[in-house]
């Protein structure tokens, strides 16, 4: 082999060699990514086939900080009967999506009540906060985005006899607790 084509050749493999590992940089990086780093999630499914009760609801993760380079992370809330205590993110915007039921909602000093196809936004460093109030319980989608330390949040959170949910825990998660639940 000609020391050309040898060149060549060695130069192919390192590349292809490469290649895996430049694909995952772009994705860490945020850049668009391929067919392997799509992951369809059922209904009433979770992202890695778990449930986690919060004693108000379980909620499943649809898709997680790592697949979005921290950028969102979402929820879907099932049983929902009662909600968390009133709650502001500094970094995050909270973006909820009633999927059945009726469930309350309080951002800022605004109290609106909300069906089935409705959404509504908590802004970054609004207070806020939701309850379940219809006869059965509700089911929603949420989205934090960025993601923070959320998905960590409800992993630690959503455990048999969780921690309580008070300023200490919330400020753990970067979160500011402001009062009760609804």
């Amino acid at each position: 082999m000609e020391r050309r084509s040898f060149l060549r050749a060695a130069a192919a493999a390192v590349s292809a060699a490469a290649l895996p590992v430049a694909a995952s940089e772009a994705f860490a990086q945020g850049q668009p990514g391929t067919a392997d780093t799509i992951h369809p999630v059922g209904a009433g499914q979770d992202r890695f086939g778990e449930r986690h009760s919060l004693g108000y609801s379980t909620i499943l993760f649809k898709t997680v900080p790592r697949e979005t380079n921290g950028g969102l992370l979402i929820i879907e809330h099932q049983n929902l009967k009662g909600g968390p205590p009133v709650h502001a993110h500094p970094r995050q915007e909270e973006w909820f999506f009633v999927m059945e039921g009726e469930v309350l909602f309080q951002v800022g000093e605004r109290r609106v009540t909300l069906h089935a196809g409705e959404s509504i936004l908590g802004p970054r460093g609004v207070p806020h906060a939701f309850s379940a109030i219809g006869a059965q319980p509700a089911h929603m989608l949420i989205t934090f985005t960025p993601a923070g330390k959320m998905e960590q949040f409800f992993r630690d959170v959503a455990v048999p006899n969780g921690p309580t949910m008070d300023a200490a825990l919330f400020a753990k998660y970067d979160v500011r607790y402001v009062g009760p639940p609804l």
